[in-house]
């Protein structure tokens, strides 16, 4: 992938990712559909970890959840909720975003489980090789 690729998909993530604070607010509102909230809860938890499920240091992997996870989320479930909730909550979400980006604590002890479990199946299979 050439720098001009990657510069325009990291420009178009970041103005994805500016809509977090919309899908925030827009998975509380009550008027949002069931599975509006679904995917919208899940993909705020996930971007709002502290720790991400492919840490960054991993070449390659580890951006693709900055660069194109999160993003594909943040569209979908911004085409899941009606257009005037998610007008209704731009306002709003300005103002959130002022305060601060709150962390999922939760996901990220999620993540750290994951690869705890993941490290001890590899140490597992590699000492019954051994």
């Amino acid at each position: 992938m050439n720098n001009s690729f990657m510069s325009k998909l990291k420009v178009f993530a970041k103005k994805l990712k500016q809509n977090l604070f919309v899908l925030y607010l827009s998975y509380k509102d009550t008027r949002t559909p069931w599975y509006a909230k679904l995917v919208a809860i899940l993909v705020v938890a996930y971007a709002f970890s502290p720790i991400d499920l492919i840490p960054d240091f991993i070449p390659i992997l580890g951006y693709l959840d900055d660069l194109i996870i999160v993003p594909l989320g943040i569209a979908l479930a911004l085409k899941l909720i009606p257009p005037h909730i998610i007008e209704d909550n731009k306002e709003a979400a300005e103002k959130l975003k002022q305060s601060g980006k709150p962390k999922n604590w939760f996901v990220a002890i999620l993540f750290i489980v994951i690869w705890i479990i993941f490290a001890a199946w590899i140490s597992k299979i590699i000492i019954n090789r051994i």
